[in-house]
């Protein structure tokens, strides 16, 4: 089993949880960090434990032959143009979502990518939680049959209480709502669906909260999806809420639903149709990073990479059909504003 050597590209909050998932790994480690800021290499090592280079200047971190992958931590606006540059130095890529800002930066990445042939991993780390793990069982087994109806919701409130509020207002810096928050709702109903979309209609809108008038574009947006195998879809995705984070699912199907950790089956005999089951596993109840299943996905995508395939779930190839969709939905509710 190779031992792979990581390097971070932007040392924020997430890039924290990033070393942390990665080091706890039994594949990788962090050996480098590239920020714009300068960082004190023996303070940076001692946290981690362990040996870690650190750079101001991406191009020389790049140049290292011993490193082998770089996951890439900076503001969304600086995404596509370090992936590129990544993968034209032969790195392969681990890109914390979203891949980029706009579409053609997008496709930009992927012709990249392919030209180097190199391996991605895109950070829809929800994909690998306990809760979407479960839900995606319980489809994979046909307890709720063909679902013909599917509501996946994303809401957080961020405002000035919390980390990423300072950048997260700026159009330029983090698109919209469903860019910078709700896609990881958006990727978990194209998960639960199992099918591409074939057209999406969205509306947005603004809270008239104080806290919420600094962000450049609206904060709350709902769009409705029509997907090619017939389904229809709904996802809102709402960063101007009061309230504890909440991820709601409620997926109707042919033999049975479910809503959130509760569902009812045909297919299950001695089931009550009047009453829920409820399932045991962890929710999605936090925006926190700390919480979120990295470790799980780096796990996933070593493994892949050592074997020499894509790996599962979360490759630049399948996060590419969520963006799309999310370029898609926001373009529907810029036209509609």
């Amino acid at each position: 089993m190779k031992k792979y050597n990581v390097g971070i590209v932007g040392y924020s909050w997430v890039a924290g949880a990033h070393i942390d998932a990665i080091n706890k790994t039994s594949w990788a480690q962090v050996t480098a960090v590239c920020s714009s800021r300068q960082l004190n290499e023996e303070e940076i090592s001692g946290m981690y434990g362990g040996k870690i280079n650190c750079y101001t200047d991406l191009s020389e971190m790049l140049g290292d032959p011993d490193l082998h992958i770089v996951s890439i931590c900076s503001y969304p606006a600086d995404h596509a143009r370090q992936a590129i540059m990544t993968a034209k130095a032969g790195k392969h890529l681990i890109i914390e979502k979203p891949i980029a800002l706009t579409w053609d930066e997008c496709l930009a990445v992927e012709a990249a990518v392919k030209e180097a042939d190199v391996k991605s991993c895109v950070c829809f780390e929800c994909r690998f939680s306990s809760q979407l793990v479960t839900i995606k069982s319980i489809i994979d087994q046909g307890l709720l049959g063909k679902i013909h109806y599917a509501e996946v919701d994303y809401y957080h409130g961020i405002g000035p209480w919390y980390g990423q509020y300072r950048w997260n207002v700026l159009k330029d810096a983090a698109g919209s709502s469903l860019l910078s928050a709700g896609c990881h709702a958006l990727d978990a109903l194209l998960l639960c669906i199992g099918s591409e979309f074939e057209s999406v209609s969205s509306f947005a809108t603004y809270s008239d909260n104080k806290d919420f008038a600094p962000y450049e574009y609206p904060t709350s947006s709902v769009s409705i999806v029509k997907f090619k195998n017939g389904a229809v879809g709904k996802t809102a995705s709402v960063i101007d809420c009061l309230q504890p984070y909440y991820f709601h699912f409620h997926l109707v199907g042919s033999d049975g639903s479910l809503l959130d950790n509760k569902y009812y089956s045909t297919k299950v005999p001695g089931l009550d149709k009047n009453n829920w089951t409820e399932i045991p596993m962890k929710m999605l109840d936090s925006g926190d990073v700390s919480d979120h299943p990295y470790l799980a996905q780096f796990e996933a995508f070593f493994k892949a990479l050592d074997e020499g395939r894509e790996m599962p779930l979360t490759s630049l190839s399948e996060a590419l059909k969520t963006h799309k969709l999310i370029f898609a939905a926001d373009e529907s509710a810029n036209a509609q504003n």
